[in-house]
């Protein structure tokens, strides 16, 4: 069964049966789904239009009827029915579930947790049940926290945002979770980071009389905390450190609550707290996110790029909002493609988007967006600001500055718009600039960082994955010997655990195995090599399972050479080994490598 949190941090767990979304995916046809919000065109065995998710006059949004699955060859986005729907709708992974199961004439169930799943998170085993259990509790503790009620008020907030949020509260005191955990001692609490061990090895709780804002990703997971003190204390915001589930480089605290608002506005705002995003949604504006703690990636662009055509960074107008506004526009560049539109919002002296939108409400802070200066006038008034352009040196200094900032950037109308302003406050001919700057004229497509895997697997482990995302079916065909094989090599790891997951839902498509594949440790790894299979000729099933056979066959013929060759070396061998050695050659040459290997022709 699939453990899945409800829609809103603070509703109660609840599971919906892994088999009910095979069986729901079986039924739901993903080119009807697509075709209701955008318009599909038939393209061979496909159907593409132009994607939903970024600026294109070039169809490169494909549907595939077979795979049951979706992907952008621009932008990178891809999924099942189910994903669409989240994606598109701002749906959560619950409602677009509900949503495909009315269309069909099914009725999502929604039953307790196996005791097995619930003892697994009770004991702190299971990081996502740990995480959410810690926040049904923190929730239920602000009812009973007069104090931290009053706090929110005063703030501006509301029971009905608090509850949107899921907003809770950690009581005074070491060891509060203790009565949440029976375990106190799992190692879970520590990995989840709830709790820290101190020097006597006592264990203690890390977040005591705080405002508990749960941080969740896409999916609805509760990954992390950030919790803020009530009084003058330090640090006045603390964070959950990085775990196995959470990392601050690729989060954004409300991304799974403002999709829905960012779509219908075509724009997410940027902010730097967790009370900026709640107070902004409080008036209104309702499509604000916040890093957590840390500076604008790479990643976190690469988001906010698929969600919106404008984002709008939003800093403090002094020396330190200005030093992390450059940082968030030399991560842009790169990512910069036509179509899309970068500002940085600078607000007066002594304002935050909190206390601004409570002077001026949601009509007066979304003035301050539009007047915004873009990324190109941040970048040249700032670039103009740090030289002399009266002298010869400053306009040569100007360029210098200049050229680390272009080199990354696609070779696109934009940046032959900034190369031109530049040469004109350089007293120069954009072509000089360019050479100068060493400017490629091609326009270079960049993948998407948080698109990509982290670790590139090895090329047979690719494979192995791609024809078992593209085959499902084939993951019956693999004895468990061979999948045990698999789990021993930590280059096959992620294979092993996709057999597993594929025999545990009965996936028969690309689409629900991807599905099957969605919460698992190599979610990301799984879901990038689902993209690439969409495109790739389906074979039968006959030549599917030959293909399989050909790449365990290759598999078994790197282990046995590897093992001859460790054979080779021994100086003495045993009565053991002599034989061990003859029937791996035997086996070498049926599989067709005996003379892949220079060894001893006997020991």
């Amino acid at each position: 069964m699939a453990l899945r949190p409800a829609d809103r941090p603070g509703i109660p767990l609840f599971v919906i049966p892994r088999s009910f979304i095979q069986d729901l995916l079986s039924r739901v046809d993903i080119v009807d789904v697509v075709d209701r919000h955008v318009k599909l065109k038939r393209a061979g065995a496909n159907y593409v239009a132009c994607c939903p998710f970024h600026n294109e006059k070039t169809p490169s949004f494909t549907v595939s009827a077979t795979k049951q699955f979706y992907h952008c060859f621009g932008c990178g986005a891809h999924g099942t029915a189910v994903g669409f729907l989240m994606e598109y709708s701002g749906l959560g992974f619950v409602d677009a579930i509900k949503e495909l199961a009315q269309a069909v004439g099914m009725t999502v169930p929604e039953v307790a947790p196996e005791p097995a799943a619930q003892r697994k998170a009770e004991a702190g085993d299971d990081l996502y049940g740990v995480l959410l259990k810690a926040a049904h509790y923190y929730r239920a503790q602000l009812k009973e926290a007069p104090r931290a009620i009053d706090y929110l008020k005063r703030r501006g907030l509301s029971g009905d945002i608090a509850k949107r949020f899921g907003i809770g509260y950690a009581p005074d005191g070491w060891q509060n979770l203790q009565a949440v955990f029976p375990d106190y001692g799992a190692k879970a609490l520590a990995a989840a980071g709830l709790v820290k061990v101190n020097e006597d090895n006592r264990r203690y709780d890390i977040f005591r009389d705080r405002i508990m804002f749960p941080i969740v990703d896409v999916r609805g997971n509760v990954i992390g905390f950030g919790g803020r003190v009530l009084g003058a204390g330090e640090p006045k915001y603390l964070n959950t450190p990085e775990t196995p589930v959470f990392e601050k480089g690729r989060e954004l605290y409300g991304l799974y609550q403002a999709r829905a608002a960012i779509r219908k506005a075509g724009r997410v705002v940027v902010v730097e707290g967790y009370m900026d995003v709640v107070a902004l949604a409080q008036h209104g504006v309702e499509y604000a996110v916040a890093t957590l703690g840390t500076a604008t990636t790479a990643l976190h662009v690469s988001k906010l790029m698929r969600q919106a055509d404008e984002v709008v960074f939003c800093f403090d107008g002094d020396e330190a909002g200005v030093r992390a506004a450059w940082r968030a526009l030399e991560q842009s560049l790169p990512q910069l493609a036509d179509g899309k539109q970068v500002r940085f919002l600078f607000l007066p002296k002594g304002e935050d988007p909190d206390t601004y939108v409570r002077k001026a409400g949601a009509a007066g802070f979304e003035a301050l967006l539009i007047g915004a200066p873009t990324l190109s006038r941040f970048m040249l008034d700032e670039l103009s600001r740090r030289v002399d352009l009266s002298t010869a040196e400053g306009r040569a200094g100007l360029v210098h500055q200049a050229k680390p900032l272009l080199k990354p950037m696609p070779g696109n109308a934009l940046r032959v718009q900034i190369v031109r302003e530049l040469a004109a406050l350089a007293r120069m001919a954009p072509e000089e600039v360019e050479r100068l700057c060493e400017l490629t004229p091609m326009v270079a497509k960049r993948p998407s960082p948080a698109r990509t895997p982290r670790v590139a697997p090895a090329p047979l482990a690719t494979r192995l994955l791609r024809l078992l995302m593209a085959n499902p079916v084939l993951a019956a065909a693999i004895s468990d010997e061979q999948r045990v094989m698999l789990e021993k090599d930590n280059d096959f790891v992620s294979v092993a655990r996709l057999i597993l997951l594929l025999r545990e839902s009965g996936a028969t498509s690309l689409g629900a195995a991807f599905e099957a594949t969605r919460d698992s440790e190599h979610a990301e790894l799984y879901a990038t090599v689902a993209g690439e299979t969409l495109h790739a000729s389906g074979a039968d099933e006959a030549a599917a399972r030959a293909d399989l056979e050909s790449a365990f066959a290759r598999l078994e013929e790197g282990r046995l050479r590897s093992e001859l060759a460790h054979l080779s070396t021994r100086q003495m061998p045993t009565e053991a080994e002599r034989s061990r050695f003859q029937e791996v050659r035997r086996r070498l040459a049926e599989l067709g490598g005996g003379g892949a290997v220079n060894v001893r022709s006997q020991i």
